[in-house]
């Protein structure tokens, strides 16, 4: 197991390796730099002439004349040594300052959704599957449908629309006004969790459709193997045979595919919390992309990819416990 956990360990420092270049070559692509960007917000409308000679100080201010080759090795290098990011050009402080609080909040939004995703989609797939061409199995198959049918930002386009109309309120942020500026509270932290539930339900609506249905056939197939049949000719009792045999083996794919549903999760984020006003990562990202502040957008674009693959490695590990085939087949 030990071996297993190293060699799963080294797979992803490869892969940031990797993705921190081609996150930095992402940063090297759109045409001109900040020190261009910069020139034309300070003196467009001016009549003044920038010069050539005007823009090499500022690329030499901000660090944008070195070669870019050293000027990655100087970015991976802080941030692995120094867990320092950069600067962040526009907000004239460090990346680290600028993301840090959205980072927490875009964290909260994916923990919730993880957490509501599974917490109904594994025990009412399992449900399905023992109760198959029951009503409520054709019930939760329409649901399925719909989720997978109705896009997220529709959805939340539809609460903010109930939850004005007829409740004379709204979901949009993440703070109540009293709160949004506060210093942490229990308070505070109470309003955060009563307006996560929104965004959460929202973001887990087409991965509930999806894993349900996943899970529900995967049971279905454990349920008609022979180690079952023989477990209940053993007399081993219903409620323990389900647990022991076929729910282990039928939550296999959902933990093998935790990884995609939170790169699902920071695509659909982005559009998702511009409708409900929330201020995330994503719209950070578009923002600072926008802006060409680079350091700040290849933070983010790290940062996302790294809790991408570190939950690729988490389920590597689950599945290993859940089934020891995995570990086998690693070695």
């Amino acid at each position: 197991m030990l071996l297993f956990l190293l060699q799963r360990a080294v797979g992803m420092f490869i892969t940031m390796l990797l993705v921190s270049i081609m996150v930095f070559i992402i940063m090297e692509l759109p045409p001109g730099d900040y020190a261009e960007r910069l020139a034309f917000r300070k003196f467009s409308g001016t009549g003044a002439q920038i010069s050539e000679s005007d823009l090499d100080n500022l690329r030499a201010e901000y660090g944008l004349d070195r070669p870019a080759h050293e000027r990655y090795i100087n970015w991976i290098s802080g941030i692995i040594l120094r867990g320092d990011f950069g600067e962040a050009f526009a907000f004239e402080t460090s990346v680290n300052n600028v993301i840090g609080q959205r980072l927490w909040l875009t964290l909260s939004i994916l923990f919730s959704t993880l957490i509501i995703t599974y917490s109904i989609s594994i025990p009412i797939g399992i449900y399905a599957a023992v109760h198959r061409h029951s009503l409520p199995d054709y019930s939760l198959t329409v649901f399925s449908y719909l989720g997978l049918a109705i896009p997220n930002f529709l959805l939340a386009l539809v609460l903010l629309y109930i939850s004005v109309k007829f409740f004379g309120s709204n979901v949009g942020g993440l703070f109540s006004p009293e709160f949004k500026d506060a210093p942490w509270t229990i308070a505070k932290f109470w309003d955060l969790l009563k307006h996560l539930i929104i965004p959460a339900i929202v973001l887990s609506w087409s991965a509930i459709a999806f894993q349900l249905q996943t899970v529900r056939a995967t049971m279905s197939d454990e349920l008609n193997k022979l180690s079952v049949t023989a477990a209940r000719a053993r007399g081993i009792p219903e409620s323990k045979l389900l647990v022991k045999y076929p729910a282990r083996l039928a939550v296999n794919p959902v933990v093998s595919t935790t990884g995609f549903d939170v790169n699902r999760i920071f695509s659909e984020l982005p559009i998702v919390a511009l409708v409900l006003g929330i201020s995330d990562l994503g719209e950070l990202l578009i923002k600072s992309y926008i802006d060409l502040d680079m350091f700040v957008a290849g933070a983010i674009l790290l940062m996302m990819t790294f809790i991408i693959v570190f939950f690729n490695f988490l389920s590597d590990i689950f599945l290993a416990f859940l089934d020891p085939r995995v570990k086998l087949a690693g070695d």
